[in-house]
């Protein structure tokens, strides 16, 4: 007979300890859960947007999704992101997550959520760039963006052994770069340079990672790709149509991604078609799609949550077998039907 279940919130400092302690783990569940995804095994409607008339920059998103095999969980990511917030030394983001259970439908848990959507964006732009790129984990990598996803991200990287002979930062925030630069340079042993402009930071970098909060695009000169280069594209709003056009595009989602005007999303209005998109991420890890060593190769992932899900899931999981996390048993006190 079904009860309900002991409801648990888990805290940031818990998630946070999940993930830096089973990296190998949390990459495995993202990667599975975009398999998943792919065998039609997953629900994942669109996200939500609610924005402000007087803070057009800022928004806040919900991202409902259903996950199935081993995981069995549906939930909702509510994540909030307020650019003005940096000024104050205030992340950009926040976010909880709610995980409900697969059979009875209640909630199970409200975790914090800010890490894992960082950790779900950063771990699938590692699986791309290690899948994508004709010959992996060395080269030069240029950074446009030097927030908490750009930190994470290479993070990722380091961990799935990337190694980088030259490491470009470009931020419109000196400052920003500055304290990127410190953390690599303290944590990582890594000496990044601090460059002057986009063109500077990309012209040399056989990897580059995009991640500002730009609301559309701005880099129109195809020749900055020249090299051919694979881009991790995950603030999806800094590519003109005509690079687009030039570049091998993948996707995380071909709906989800095309829309919300994205570049591709751009682009599909500018050519009345999709067929400038090579595939998705998954076709790529299973072969059907070849990386193309004489083009860009752009990643433009819409951002999942079922993957939200998966990396939630786990964290839960390990929470709760630790006992690291708040367990409230009478939270769902007027359970009983009669």
């Amino acid at each position: 007979m079904a009860v309900a279940p002991t409801f648990h919130v888990i805290p940031g400092s818990t998630v946070k300890t999940v993930i830096e302690n089973n990296r190998k783990k949390v990459f495995e569940a993202v990667e599975a859960a975009y398999r998943l995804h792919a065998a039609g095994d997953s629900v994942n409607p669109d996200s939500y947007f609610l924005r402000f008339p007087d803070k057009p920059s800022s928004r806040i998103i919900a991202l409902p999704a259903h996950l199935g095999g081993a995981v069995q969980k549906s939930g909702i990511k509510w994540i909030s992101s307020f650019p003005s917030n940096r000024a104050s030394n205030l992340a950009r983001a926040s976010a909880v997550l709610i995980l409900n259970d697969g059979e009875t439908g209640y909630p199970l848990a409200c975790i914090e959520a800010s890490l894992i959507s960082s950790t779900r964006t950063a771990a699938s732009a590692a699986l791309a760039a290690e899948h994508m790129t004709p010959d992996p984990f060395t080269g030069t990598l240029g950074v446009i963006g030097t927030g908490v996803i750009a930190r994470n991200t290479v993070e990722w990287l380091l961990f799935r052994k990337w190694t980088f002979s030259k490491v470009n930062l470009f931020d419109l925030d000196r400052k920003e770069a500055e304290q990127f630069a410190k953390r690599l340079r303290e944590q990582h042993k890594i000496e990044a340079e601090i460059r002057s402009s986009i063109e500077e930071t990309l012209r040399d970098s056989s990897l580059s990672l995009f991640t500002t909060t730009a609301l559309e695009p701005y880099l129109s000169d195809e020749k900055l790709f020249a090299h051919a280069p694979t881009v991790l594209h995950l603030s999806l709003r800094d590519i003109a149509v005509n690079v687009i056009l030039a570049a091998q595009n993948v996707v995380d989602d071909v709906d989800h991604c095309l829309k919300a005007k994205t570049s591709p999303h751009l682009a599909e209005i500018a050519t009345g078609n999709r067929n400038f998109l090579a595939g998705t991420l998954v076709d790529v890890m299973e072969k059907k799609v070849t990386p193309d060593r004489n083009k860009a190769r752009i990643f433009s992932p819409f951002g999942l949550g079922v993957l939200d899900l998966a990396v939630g899931n786990y964290v839960l999981d390990e929470a709760i077998a630790s006992k690291a996390g708040i367990a409230l048993p009478d939270f769902f006190s007027n359970s009983a039907r009669w």
